[in-house]
């Protein structure tokens, strides 16, 4: 085969050291574009980000050249450092030291974009605790309660 081609869909998500509220609604918009031109530079095209005060969700197509790991580093690294310099009240911001991610069919696109699009509504009954398990579970993947938080 002469040619590498792929097409692969992750949703990531990772929220601020100790799901502390830092995210306000004055700053998640500009979070949300930095995130995505980060994404861009790395070749992984964002389709939706967003979130809520403690977290947030990536969508996008992961690049062939680029592994998820590298990719969660370069965006929390780079993120971190940014909000800290666009907020000066912001110097100890910090992502917490893990992220999940999950593999999106084509097919579920449409209903995740949604999804991630709404979290504010989401998260009015739903804490960011309830709502990580709860994809956990609903995507089978094993996990021990005790290493899941900060």
């Amino acid at each position: 085969m002469g040619q590498s081609l792929s097409q692969i869909y992750i949703h990531i998500i990772f929220s601020t050291k100790n799901r502390t509220p830092l995210i306000d609604v004055e700053i998640e918009d500009k979070l949300y574009a930095y995130l995505a031109r980060v994404c861009t530079t790395s070749k992984c095209y964002p389709i939706k980000i967003g979130g809520y005060s403690n977290h947030v969700h990536i969508l996008a197509q992961l690049s062939k050249t680029v592994s998820i790991s590298e990719l969660v580093e370069i965006l929390k690294t780079r993120s971190s450092i940014w909000m800290k310099k666009e907020n000066a009240q912001l110097n100890n911001f910090y992502w917490q030291n893990g992220y999940g991610v999950f593999g999106v069919d084509r097919n579920g696109l449409v209903n995740l974009t949604r999804y991630i699009a709404n979290q504010h509504h989401h998260h009015n009954n739903v804490s960011f605790e309830q709502e990580y398990k709860s994809l956990l579970v609903e995507n089978e993947v094993k996990f021990d309660e005790k290493y899941v938080w900060d």
